[in-house]
């Protein structure tokens, strides 16, 4: 099995706020679960990294958090996509595909004939 990939810096937050956008509703276990089975298993989610950047995005107000009884009967807290967070989501979205048709016309450059 190939190595699993750390995820990039300035990733999770698009990973995390695309995520509720497609699902709606999550606790932060199911967030983790949908981006490592979105990226294939190829992303190696860090629990330790998902929990802060949660906080930090909810303190920024781009989800909102609120507990509830999970699927088994436990209390979770569930997050979900604001008003601001659609907004974040769409500039990020746009930032991230120009950076991505930046890198793809580099990797696309071939040799001149000398």
């Amino acid at each position: 099995m190939p190595e699993k990939l750390d995820v990039w810096q300035g990733t999770l937050s698009i990973m995390v706020l695309r995520t509720l956008e497609v699902l709606g509703p999550l606790h932060g276990y199911g967030i983790a679960r949908r981006i490592e089975d979105t990226s294939g298993d190829r992303l190696a989610l860090n629990y330790g990294t998902l929990y802060p950047a949660l906080i930090k995005l909810e303190q920024e107000g781009f989800i909102r958090g609120e507990w509830r009884a999970s699927e088994n009967n436990r209390r979770a807290r569930y997050y979900s996509l604001t008003p601001a967070g659609r907004k974040r989501l769409a500039s990020e979205t746009r930032e991230w595909q120009a950076t991505a048709d930046i890198l793809a016309a580099f990797l696309a450059l071939r040799p001149e004939p000398t």
